[in-house]
This record gives structure tokens, sequence and C-alpha cells, in this order.
């Protein structure tokens, strides 16, 4: 029987590149529609962190780990969470900062309610897995990490968007 580790880390790295491959076409989409990207010095250090928060987690945690399975449903609730952010924002979705002028805001699905509700998501993705497998070292380490590249990355969007928060939304 593969242990719940692999199983789990397996099943969100090919999410992972899905997200990749669906993001990348939407990136080529957008570029040809007049779309610029912004930050893009920061996205390997994303790409990085994201692939090390794997890696470190099938390095430390014993394969023989049982799950905390409450944490585990959490977790699965957050990819829920994640599709459905993926879906509002459908061809605007993308891992880069790409923004295409005179496009209207997505302010439907989680956008109703909050600003940034991908990056809520994956925040709470990078602490719930390892700590499912009771790695909150891991949890805490790459949650520090992310939150200062969250930091940078929010700003940078943020500014970019402010001239576009008076055009009429494409809820």
């Amino acid at each position: 029987m593969i242990p719940w580790l692999y199983l789990a880390v397996v099943l969100v790295a090919v999410q992972r590149i899905a997200e990749l491959v669906y993001a990348g076409r939407n990136t080529r989409r957008l570029l040809a529609a007049g779309g610029v990207e912004h930050g893009a010095g920061h996205y390997p250090l994303f790409v990085a962190l994201h692939g090390s928060w794997l890696a470190v987690l099938i390095l430390t945690v014993p394969p023989t780990a049982q799950p905390n399975l409450t944490l585990l449903a959490v977790f699965v609730l957050l990819q829920l969470a994640r599709v459905w952010v993926v879906a509002s924002l459908g061809r605007f979705w993308t891992t880069r900062i790409i923004t295409v002028p005179g496009a209207p805001l997505v302010r439907r699905g989680p956008y109703r309610f909050l600003r940034h509700p991908n990056y809520l998501v994956v925040t709470l993705e990078i602490a719930v897995l390892p700590l499912a497998f009771g790695a909150w070292q891991v949890a805490l380490g790459f949650s520090v990490l992310n939150a200062l590249l969250l930091w940078h990355r929010i700003r940078v969007e943020n500014g970019v968007l402010a001239p576009r928060q008076s055009i009429p939304s494409n809820s």
C-alpha cells in the first residue's frame, strides 16, 4: 500500500503541474491580447518555494507517518476552494501577474468576498498539509517564507490592479 504522505504529495504535484499547464495557456492568451506581465522577477521564487515544500515533506516526514484525518479533510476542502478560485477567474487565472489594460476586475465567486482568495488558499495549504503529518517545523518554515513572498507579490499586484478598480466588473 502507498503511504499516505506519498499519495498526498504525488496528488498535489500532479495538480500543480496541471495548473501550470492551464496557467501557461492563459498567460499566452492574455499576453497575445495585449496583457503585460508584472513582477516576473519574483516568480521563480514561488516555483522554488512550492517545489521545495513538497520535497522537504518527502525528505523529513517518515513514510509510515499516519495523517491527522481531520487536517487531511481540511486540505481536501482547500482543494475545492482552489478549484472555485480558478474557475471564477477562468481565462484570467495564471500563476503570474498578467494584466490586460482596460479589462474589468473579476468580482464573482470568492472574489466577491476577498481580494486575494487564491493567496489565502495557498497560505492555508502550505501550513495544513505538513501539519496533517505532524511536521509543524515544515509548516512554520514554509509559511514564513510564503508570507514574505506574498507580502511583496500582493504589493505588486495591488499596484497594478489599482487603476482598474473603477472599471465595471464582469461578475
